[in-house]
């Protein structure tokens, strides 16, 4: 009888940041699956878009260098590479971020949703003033590591302090985006990203090459061309933020004041997915001295086959994406019912779609490597792994989906531990094939063949573990319900 009343004394206190409790029949209720499936499309298809932007970007940014010549374009492109492996680990609050606001979003708490909006704001603004201030005295230090010779050393040195100098804007880009998919609306960022994107390719051009009053700062003028249009889109998304959409808005007093309560359950959540981006990256990286012993027509190979396979990926980390909000909103709600339809349309879909990328790799492989080059040798190569690829793209697809359905529950550690493990087997079983059994960069890349079908099984058992079983993450690892500390916390309205 004590233990009874304990927790019915828990359940009270719980219900006070609630509208409604949700009863055990509607735990396992869903809505009907045509609009479950324009939920998943809602949200999908906004974020490919504003990844293919991104890429698009990366793109233009690289013609726009290459025209001052091979050291300005080896000096920034290795400064990105250090850049990446930041972002990935700025990558840590954003995730939290949107699980945490898609699940009081999804039980109606839109308090408390925007309370954790204010203090995502807040810790990307003074997170970042310590990344800027090591990273700006470190970069000669980083760019030592890669051993370049001291003119690319030099702009890459440059080029990384204005961007670590300003990585400010980068980083309440990124939360004010998680925040706002967090809130179901994946549609603002993207057209804010276009819109900071077009900006950032008229301004990296008029600073690269000095155009009527503006000088012509070189390397630096990317770097700065960068900045202007990242804090355009700062500017755009703290504004909309504070006019608020879908009931979650940073206007007003709130909860501005930073608590370390808050940060430690971003990171908490966070942390583990961006370690498993860097930890990707890193297994990805070392791929490439493994390749550079097969000689530099199969390293220039390699790197297009790579930039290929990143477009491929484009749809599965959409959908993605939207699993962990949509998923991260029904638990939310206690409606584990519907949070298994999303990932199973999600899923269905991004199977669909890579799996049609699939049939273009096969078909078409040497055309996709004539968008990049036009050296015979690098087109035969690349084109043989592109069609060795296009094999793994629906299992990648499943892997991306249960992975963002894992981390909408809060449960960043297991897409980590899978995908890590999974990523070095392939790096392992990549230098095995090429060093004992098949010196081809095909045989690089069918690694992956091994690895992937295992991925997809034990991604499918984790999370029909966890969904079966009805495991919130979020509860069940943080010691305090996820509601922050202020003085009124009265439910948001229906």
């Amino acid at each position: 009888m004590a233990s009874l009343k304990q927790s019915s004394q828990q359940a009270k206190q719980l219900s006070s940041t609630h509208t409604t409790t949700a009863s055990p029949e509607s735990e396992d209720s869903e809505a009907p699956t045509p609009l479950l499936r324009r939920r998943v499309f809602r949200l999908a298809g906004p974020v490919i878009g504003e990844n293919l932007l991104q890429t698009l970007l990366g793109i233009t940014d690289t013609i726009l260098v290459a025209g001052l010549g091979a050291v300005a374009l080896a000096g920034v492109g290795t400064a990105l590479q250090t850049m990446f492996i930041v972002i990935a680990a700025l990558s840590a609050l954003s995730v939290g971020a949107s699980v945490l606001v898609a699940q009081a979003f999804g039980a109606k708490r839109l308090k408390e949703a925007s309370d954790m909006a204010r203090q995502a704001v807040v810790w990307s603004i003074l997170i970042s003033i310590p990344v800027s201030i090591v990273g700006w005295f470190l970069s000669p230090a980083i760019v030592s590591i890669f051993r370049m010779e001291p003119d690319v050393a030099q702009v890459s040195i440059e080029y990384l302090r204005i961007t670590f100098g300003t990585i400010g804007t980068l980083t309440i880009m990124l939360l004010s985006s998680s925040v706002l998919r967090g809130a179901n609306d994946s549609r603002t960022p993207m057209l804010v990203t276009a819109f900071a994107n077009a900006i950032n390719v008229v301004l990296t051009y008029l600073l690269i090459y000095g155009v009527w009053i503006l000088p012509a700062l070189g390397t630096a003028g990317s770097a700065w061309g960068t900045f202007l249009s990242r804090l355009i889109g700062a500017i755009i998304l703290v504004v909309i933020l504070l006019r608020g959409r879908n009931g979650v808005s940073i206007s007003g007093v709130g909860v501005w004041q930073p608590q370390l309560g808050v940060v430690w359950r971003l990171l908490r959540i966070g942390f583990p997915a961006a370690l498993e981006q860097v930890l990707v990256i890193t297994a990805m990286a070392t791929l490439t001295p493994v390749v550079a012993g097969l000689g530099t027509p199969t390293l220039a190979a390699h790197r297009v086959v790579f930039n290929v396979l990143s477009l491929s990926f484009l749809p599965g980390i959409g959908f993605g994406l939207a699993t962990t909000s949509l998923v991260g909103q029904c638990i939310g709600a206690k409606r584990w019912g519907e949070a298994r339809s999303v990932t199973a349309i999600a899923q269905r879909w991004a199977v669909m779609w890579m799996g049609g990328v699939a049939l273009v790799f096969i078909f078409f492989a040497p055309w996709c490597m004539r968008l990049f080059t036009d050296d015979p040798f690098v087109i035969d190569a690349g084109a043989t792994s592109i069609r060795v690829i296009a094999l793994t793209q629906p299992l990648w697809a499943i892997v991306f989906v249960y992975a963002g359905a894992l981390r909408g529950a809060g449960d960043t550690r297991t897409p980590l531990l899978i995908s890590a493990i999974a990523m070095w087997t392939a790096v392992c079983a990549a230098y095995i094939s090429v060093t004992f059994i098949n010196q081809s960069l095909a045989a690089v890349w069918a690694a992956f063949w091994l690895v992937n079908p295992i991925q997809v099984l034990v991604s499918r058992w984790a999370w029909r573990r966890k969904s079966l079983n009805k495991v919130d993450s979020v509860r069940n690892t943080l010691d305090a319900p996820a509601t922050i500390q202020s003085e009124h916390q009265s439910p948001a309205p229906d």
